[in-house]
C-alpha cells in the first residue's frame, strides 16, 4: 500500500485525539487522524456517563485544585492540576460549550444544571443526562468531518512508532536523540501494513482495561499507546496507579458501568443484608473517594461472603430518575432491573489508567516529535486516585494544548531512509490469542488488581514474562492481523504494570498492598 505524508499524526479518535485534530487543523496543518474502529467514535469518551467538571456556584479554580490533590493523595504534580483547574473551565466554555454547542443540561432560565458527584467539595459537574461523553464527542466529531485539512482512516491500527534508532537503515541514526517521525499502520481489512511519515504524532489511543478479567472499558482499550511508546524508549510512570471504578453492573452479560453520578444524586450502597456499610469507611460515605469506595465494597463482598453489593436509588420519583439516568434506566431494565423499584447489584471494575506515558505540561513525550494524550499519557494531573469528571477535562486540555503546540513547529525534518516492514504468511492459531488473553486478564485480576501483595505481584511477574516471550515468538513469525497486535501490546502493558506495582512498596491510592 502507499505511504502517506502529513504534518502531524493522530492516533486514536477519542475526545483528546479529536480535539488535538481539530486544534491543529484549525492552524492549517495536514492532519491524519487514525482509528481502529469501522467509525470514528471509538475509544473511552462515547461510555462516559457522569459529565464534565466545570465551574460552579461560589466555586473557584482553588477549590477545585485543592480537591483534585485530596483526591490524588497529593501524590499529584502542581502545576498540571493548576493547569486543567484554570484552563478547564475557559475551554469548556469556548469549545464545548461556544463553538461545538454541546447539550449540556440547562433550566428553565437557560443556565447550566451543576450537580455533585464523590470528593467534589462543589457541584461544578455538568452533563448530558447519563451520556455525557458519547454527546461530547458526537459534536466534536462532527466538527472534525467538516474540516478539510483532517482526513480520516477507519480500520486502521497502529504496529509501532515510527524512530530513527528502530527504523532507520543508516545504522548511525542510533546515536541521535530519539525522535519520531510517524508511524506504521496495519489495515484491519486485509492486513496490510502501510508507513505514515510525520512531523509530529500525537498518542490518543486511551486506556488498558482490557487487560483485565473485570473493566468498564471496551474492547479496544488494550494499552495500545502505552506498548509502542515503551517499545520505542518513551519514559512511562505511575503505570501501576490502575483505578477501579466502585459500581459496575454485575451481570452475565458483563460489566456495564453504573455512573458516578447516582451516588452524587443521593443513591445508597448496601450490603446483602441491607446494611449500609459505607459509614464504616469514610466520613463521607457513598461520596468518598473511588479507591476508598472500591476497596470498601472488596471487604464487604468478602466478610459477607457474596457476590456483589447494591446500589440503591429507588427513593427518588421514578420520572426523575428515568430522566435523569435514561441510558443506564433502560440498559438496566432490558436485562431485568428496574431502577426505579430495584436494587442494582454492582461491583468494583477496572476503569482507568493513572499513570501512561510522562509529558510535560504540553503534552510532549521525553521523544522528539511525539506527544502523548488522554488516558494514554500521565500529565501527573491526576496522583495515585483519580477525581471524577476529571478524565473528560483532561482530554480537552491537552489535547487542545498538544494541537495548538504541534502546529506550531515549522522545522523542517529530513525523513530518514526506513526498512522494508517484513511479512510473513504463517497464520496463526487462534486459540492461542484467546486463551492467552484468558491469562493476562485473569493474572491481572487476581494477582495485580484492586488489592495486591508483594507475593502475588511476583506470581504474575513470572507468568506475564514467560508469556511475553511466547507472544513475540509467534508475533515474528505470523502473518499480522489486528488480533496479535492487540495480545502482544496488551501483554506488554501487563508486564509493565506489574513492574511499575513491584517498584513501588508504598501503598497509596489505587496501589494498596496488603503487609
Amino acid at each position: 500500500m502507499n505511504d502517506i505524508n502529513t504534518d502531524i499524526l493522530v492516533i486514536g479518535s477519542g475526545l483528546s485525539g479529536a480535539i488535538a485534530a481539530l486544534s491543529a487543523a484549525e492552524e492549517g496543518k495536514k492532519i491524519v487522524l487514525i482509528t481502529k474502529e469501522l467509525e470514528v467514535l471509538g475509544g473511552n469518551t462515547i461510555w462516559a456517563q457522569g459529565g464534565i467538571a466545570f465551574k460552579g456556584n461560589q466555586d473557584s479554580s482553588l477549590k477545585f485544585e485543592k480537591d483534585i490533590f485530596e483526591a490524588g493523595n497529593n501524590n499529584n504534580y502542581g502545576p498540571a492540576v493548576k493547569q486543567i483547574s484554570e484552563l478547564g473551565p475557559k475551554l469548556i466554555e469556548k469549545i464545548l460549550v461556544n463553538q461545538c454547542q454541546v447539550p449540556f443540561e440547562r433550566d428553565k432560565d437557560n443556565k447550566l444544571i451543576y450537580t455533585s458527584e464523590a470528593a467534589h467539595s462543589a457541584k461544578r459537574i455538568i452533563h448530558c443526562k447519563d451520556q455525557t461523553g458519547l454527546q461530547i464527542h458526537n459534536a466534536v466529531v462532527k466538527r472534525v468531518k467538516e474540516n478539510s485539512n483532517i482526513s480520516i482512516y477507519t480500520n486502521h491500527t497502529a504496529i509501532d512508532l515510527l524512530t530513527y534508532s528502530h527504523h532507520s537503515i543508516d545504522t548511525s541514526d542510533i546515536y541521535k536523540t530519539p525522535s519520531c517521525f510517524g508511524a506504521v499502520l496495519l489495515n484491519n481489512l486485509n492486513n496490510k501494513t502501510r508507513k505514515v511519515f510525520a512531523n509530529q504524532t500525537i498518542l490518543a489511543t486511551g486506556g488498558l482495561g482490557q487487560t483485565y478479567l473485570h473493566t468498564t472499558n471496551p474492547k479496544e482499550s488494550r494499552g495500545d499507546g502505552i506498548a509502542m511508546a515503551w517499545r520505542a524508549g518513551a519514559r512511562c510512570v505511575n503505570l501501576h496507579y490502575i483505578q477501579f471504578h466502585p459500581t459496575a453492573l454485575y451481570h452475565n452479560k458483563g460489566r456495564f458501568l453504573i455512573s458516578e453520578a447516582l451516588r452524587g444524586e443521593g443513591a445508597k450502597l448496601y450490603d446483602v443484608n441491607g446494611s449500609q456499610f459505607m459509614k464504616q469507611f469514610h466520613k463521607n460515605e457513598e461520596l468518598a473517594p473511588r479507591d476508598v469506595v472500591a476497596r470498601a465494597i472488596h471487604s464487604t463482598l468478602i466478610n459477607t461472603n457474596h457476590t456483589c453489593v447494591y446500589l440503591d436509588i429507588s427513593h427518588k420519583q421514578s420520572e426523575w430518575i428515568k430522566n435523569r439516568f435514561p441510558h443506564i434506566y433502560e440498559y438496566c431494565f432490558n436485562n431485568g432491573i428496574d431502577i426505579t423499584k430495584d436494587q442494582i447489584p454492582v461491583v468494583p471494575a477496572a476503569h482507568y489508567s493513572c499513570g501512561g506515558v510522562s509529558v510535560n505540561l504540553n503534552g510532549e513525550t521525553s521523544i522528539k516529535r511525539l506527544y502523548a494524550i488522554g488516558e494514554v499519557a500521565c500529565t501527573g494531573v491526576h496522583g495515585s486516585n483519580r477525581l471524577a469528571s476529571t478524565s473528560l477535562l483532561e482530554c480537552l486540555v491537552w489535547g487542545h494544548i498538544s494541537g495548538k503546540n504541534a502546529a506550531s513547529d515549522t522545522t523542517v525534518y529530513n525523513t530518514p531512509q526506513t526498512k522494508n516492514w517484513e511479512e510473513e504468511n504463517t497464520q496463526i492459531d487462534p486459540a492461542l490469542v484467546n486463551q492467552d488473553w484468558l491469562t493476562i486478564k485473569n493474572t491481572m485480576w487476581n494477582y495485580v488488581g484492586l488489592v495486591r501483595t508483594r507475593e502475588r505481584l511476583h506470581r504474575a511477574q513470572d507468568i506475564l514474562r514467560n508469556l511475553q516471550y511466547d507472544v513475540e515468538k509467534y508475533y515474528q513469525t505470523s502473518k499480522l492481523t489486528p488480533e496479535i497486535v492487540g495480545v502482544r501490546n496488551g501483554v506488554q502493558v501487563a508486564v509493565a504494570i506489574t513492574s511499575s506495582a513491584l517498584e513501588d512498596r508504598i501503598s497509596k491510592g489505587c496501589h494498596y498492598i496488603e503487609s
